[in-house]
This record gives C-alpha cells, sequence and structure tokens, in this order.
C-alpha cells in the first residue's frame, strides 16, 4: 500500500553519539519515523546490540575530530549527543562536532552548569531528560491526568478523561473555556477516530479529552473531572 507520508531527505539524517539509554531510545525512535541513523559509541558490546537496529553504527572516540570525520560525521547536518555521565567526554564531543562544522546540536545535560558548558561549546539545544520526565511524572501522579507535557513559557497540553456531565453534551454547551479557561483540541473514544474539537462536538460517555492552557488551568480542569 502505498504511503501519503514524506520520506525524509538526506538534510534529515541524524548521527546519534552515545547509545546508551537515552542516546538508543532517541536513535530508535528516529529510525522508526524514517531517518537515516548513524550510531556512534566506544563501547563495542553498544555497537554491537544496536548494529542491526540502526541504519550505521561505529565504534570511535567521539572526543577525537579526525576520528569523527573519517567515520563520515561531518557529512550529516543534524547531532544528537547521548553522553550523560562522562561530562568531559559530553563537552569535548559537542565541541568536536562544532569544530568539524555539524550544524545542528543537541545535547543531554545532567545539571544547569552542565547544560551552560555545552550551550557555551556549541549545542543549539540542550535536553534535561530526567528533570523533564519527574516533572511530568509529579504531575500525573498529584492529578488524575492521563498524560501531560509542559512547555517553558508556562503552557501546558494534557490528556484528561471528560468530566462526567459532559456526556451526551456539545463543547459549546459544557463551557469549559468559560468554566477552568482550557481549550479542548479534540475527542477521543476508544474504537473510534480522533476527532479535532469544535463547538459542536458531542461528547460521548467515557471519553478522553485532549485540553490546552496555562499549567495552572489544565491542572484545576483535570483536578476537576
Amino acid at each position: 500500500m502505498a504511503s501519503n507520508a514524506k520520506a525524509p531527505t538526506a538534510d534529515e539524517n541524524v548521527v546519534v553519539i552515545g547509545l546508551g539509554r537515552f542516546g538508543g531510545q532517541v536513535a530508535e525512535s528516529l529510525v522508526r519515523l524514517g531517518h537515516e541513523v548513524l550510531g556512534v559509541d566506544d563501547d563495542p558490546k553498544l555497537v554491537q546490540h544496536w548494529s542491526e537496529k540502526l541504519t550505521h553504527v561505529v565504534q570511535a572516540d567521539s572526543t577525537d575530530e579526525d576520528a569523527l570525520r573519517q567515520v563520515g560525521v561531518a557529512e550529516f547536518p543534524r547531532a544528537v549527543v547521548g553522553i550523560g555521565t562522562d561530562i568531559e567526554a559530553s563537552v569535548l564531543t559537542v565541541l568536536a562536532l562544532t569544530e568539524i562544522g555539524v550544524r545542528e546540536i543537541w545535547a543531554k545535560a545532567t545539571s544547569v552548569k552542565h547544560g551552560k558548558i555545552l550551550r557555551s561549546v556549541g549545542a543549539q539545544h540542550v535536553i534535561y531528560p530526567e528533570a523533564a520526565m519527574g516533572e511530568r511524572v509529579a504531575h500525573l501522579i498529584t492529578s488524575r491526568m492521563l498524560d501531560f507535557i509542559e512547555f517553558d513559557d508556562g503552557f501546558a497540553i494534557a490528556k484528561t478523561r471528560a468530566p462526567e456531565d459532559a456526556a451526551g453534551r456539545t463543547l459549546a454547551d459544557i463551557g469549559l473555556r468559560t468554566r477552568y479557561g482550557v481549550t479542548v483540541v479534540g475527542v477521543k473514544t476508544r474504537g473510534s477516530d480522533f476527532v479535532y474539537a469544535r463547538p459542536e462536538t458531542v461528547v460521548p460517555a467515557g471519553s478522553i479529552l485532549i485540553v490546552a492552557g496555562t499549567t495552572e488551568q489544565v491542572q484545576r480542569f483535570a483536578a476537576a473531572t
């Protein structure tokens, strides 16, 4: 069956350096999305583990500019540095990627100070996976939300069960924006397709709502469902 999805171009290929828990998951997800991925690690066991799962996998010292050039890293426009525990290797790898001209660098950081150093040597995007996951889990534990994503500016999107009194009524009739300040993005019922929300959309019993608003508004709505 032909797919309508646009195939990633060479400009969207990615090198992932450090194939531990974080880097390996990022690399595997990128491959699943159709991107070509070059995985790089200095651990032969990890290289062997990922050799049949990624497009290309090589063993190399990522802090060595010449080694990175030899394995073709300079040909990739984007790189993800998943090294976290060895801060020196993390920083030197970002510096080496900068020196060989990789255009866009994403790097994992284990602390704010680590992140500042990564940015100072060339990382355009710094990721704090442990902190982000901890924040997300805390919101899920302390509310009735089923999923939660918070953005840097205090804006959030959440998946939550529809209020019991919403069953069989339209979104306009329920007035969630007036009552809670949240905007309903869509409605999902088990076994049915996702429906983008409109004022006339009827909320079936037992359905899931995707809502957006400030973090405070989303939390208040989730607590009331």
